[in-house]
């Protein structure tokens, strides 16, 4: 069995560990943990891991965020993998920080890399999990914000979120959506 494990994120080093690239920071994670490693291939650096009789193709889209469905649509098709099993990690402002929530389906909610992946897949209807980053900022910063790196007093919540975040994509992988999200979803 197959899963396409996409994190969102920007590529460069100036976003390295900011709000937005979550969804790069959870897939190294789950990569690290299975003794996976990343390599540059079509829109995206890919890694490939196995974990209990299945396999994950974990990736990071190199199109940058406001055009990760082509990366997704890419791999979905290359390794023939029903948009089922599809894991998108994003980062979600309309979430308390720290929140994390796994859906089935759902609206992009003014995130342009959830748009930009409804817009390719002609649906909304494909499992995201959103790891919520809240919202303090002022009024006309969300870019900054968005763009900003974690602070020292975040840091160690975020981490911790991150391994949790691990667990729910490994529940997703063996139990299904339904079953997950009741099990994580509070």
């Amino acid at each position: 069995m197959k899963f396409l494990i996409v994190g969102l994120g920007n590529i460069g080093s100036e976003y390295d560990s900011t709000r937005h690239n979550i969804g790069f920071d959870v897939a190294d994670a789950l990569t690290i943990k299975y003794g996976g490693s990343f390599s540059l291939d079509r829109h995206a650096h890919v890694a490939k891991c196995k974990w209990k009789g299945k396999q994950l193709l974990v990736i990071k889209p190199t199109t940058y965020m406001n055009l990760s469905g082509k990366a997704l649509k890419y791999w979905m098709d290359k390794e023939n993998i029903s948009v089922e099993n599809v894991m998108v990690i994003v980062d979600e402002l309309a979430l308390p920080l720290g929140t994390l929530r796994m859906r089935g389906s759902g609206s992009a909610g003014g995130h342009n890399g959830l748009k930009n992946i409804e817009d390719v897949l002609q649906t909304g209807n494909y499992p995201r999990l959103r790891f919520g980053i809240g919202s303090d900022f002022p009024k006309g910063r969300q870019v900054e914000f968005v763009l900003g790196k974690w602070t020292n007093d975040e840091l160690p919540m975020v981490k911790e979120k991150i391994l949790r975040s691990v667990e729910m994509i490994e529940s997703f992988a063996a139990q299904g959506i339904m079953k997950t999200m009741t099990l994580y979803n509070k």
